[in-house]
């Protein structure tokens, strides 16, 4: 198969814009990503668009690529939705890499929108609840926050995870999404803020969980044919992997860890040939606290039960072992369920292309991407890498 390459990407702000609409946002994200590469790129050369969406609120759930990609001016071209929850966008970065290797197309758009906060807090939480195993966990009442205060709950008790562990994983977030000028919560935090927060679902805080967003993000994936007419610094794609899950989290045998996301990595790494210790950064799909800590043990960051004083070392921090959300996260910069995938692959472009700014990874070669769907029912990993350094 062909090499794949990203040779573009952006998002629009993340936050709650009353004034936009889920095209308007999208758009943002598609002229930012058409401006970032470098040589250049006509829009006629895009050959098809993979977008992922939930849908969340009903709003264009039939038809949503159509919809933006029309609006963009992108009108004719191939174009697929992708439902996978909060790994939607993710999955279609995977689509659109998937195609490019098979030699279906040169130039493909994968993206990502999502509007959430025109939405009482009653129907957020029954649309965030679709995520999730329906029958049995949301319409008895279980909302994802009590879904992962349960998974909090099962490594504590498995392994001695502390409330002060998680909330060093808000803590970091916040720290780097106040230098993220597109994150929605752009403030620091303190341990005892994280600690002392008011309780969502024991045992996670206020600062354990991400906040409900709205925003946009694309990715341009190319062929190893036509790569040089757009960079002379291309991006990788290096690895891809993915697994997929029970989606009920009663019906699995751990609440520790998230099986989905141990697959996808090890595809990810062996297409790769690289290994955890080869990663300079990585954008893990924290949207509570738990969910970050998980994603070390299951990217093979640390081992197993390790998590907790993994992050408060400092491994995960700049200067540590990999660099973990240098965005913010989800925590931060915010989860806009279709655009999450997407905007962590923005992120990962926009450090191995040097313009990261004050939250640059100095001398990143290898940076990784991990978005998870529900609540581990769909995982999807990446594994981006420039050049070696002279």
């Amino acid at each position: 198969m062909r090499d794949a390459y990203l040779v573009g990407a952006a998002q629009s702000d993340f936050g709650s814009f009353p004034d936009e609409s889920y095209r308007s946002l999208f758009e943002q994200a598609y002229t930012a990503t058409l401006s970032s590469v470098p040589h250049g790129i006509d829009p006629d050369d895009i050959d098809e668009a993979v977008i992922g969406t939930l849908g969340v609120g009903g709003r264009q759930i039939g038809l949503p690529g159509p919809a933006v990609t029309e609006h963009v001016g992108l009108s004719g071209i191939p174009c697929t939705r992708v439902e996978n929850a909060c790994a939607a966008s993710g999955y279609a970065v995977r689509q659109a890499v998937q195609a490019v290797k098979s030699g279906m197309a040169d130039v493909v758009l994968a993206g990502g929108v999502e509007v959430m906060t025109d939405l009482s807090g009653d129907a957020t939480r029954w649309w965030l609840g679709v995520s999730g195993e329906t029958e049995w966990e949301r319409l008895s009442g279980t909302t994802f926050a009590g879904v992962y205060a349960q998974m909090a709950s099962s490594h504590m008790k498995k392994y001695g995870t502390t409330t002060e562990h998680l909330s060093h994983v808000a803590v970091k977030n916040h720290r780097n999404g106040a230098k993220n000028p597109h994150a929605q919560l752009r403030f620091e935090c303190s341990l005892e803020d994280a600690m002392n927060a008011p309780t969502v679902a024991d045992p996670l805080t206020l600062y354990h969980c991400c906040p409900t967003t709205d925003g946009a993000a694309c990715a341009l994936i190319v062929s190893e044919d036509v790569v040089e007419e757009y960079t002379d610094d291309p991006i990788r794609v290096a690895g891809v992997g993915a697994g997929s899950d029970k989606v009920g989290l009663f019906q699995r045998d751990t609440y520790s860890g998230v099986p989905a996301s141990q697959r996808a990595a090890e595809q990810a790494y062996e297409m790769a040939g690289v290994g955890p210790d080869d990663i300079d950064f990585a954008e893990v799909h924290d949207c509570f606290s738990i969910a970050e800590l998980m994603a070390y043990e299951d990217l093979g960051f640390c081992e197993p039960g390790e998590a907790g004083p993994y992050v408060a070392s400092g491994a995960t921090d700049y200067g540590g072992d990999v660099v973990v959300n240098a965005s913010g996260g989800l925590k931060s910069k915010g989860h806009p369920i279709g655009a999450t995938g997407a905007g962590q692959v923005a992120e990962a472009f926009t450090q191995l292309s040097g313009r990261a700014g004050e939250r640059q990874v100095e001398d990143a070669r290898y940076g990784l991407t991990h978005n998870v769907g529900g609540s581990g029912g769909a995982a999807v990993v990446h594994i981006f890498e420039t050049e070696e350094q002279p």
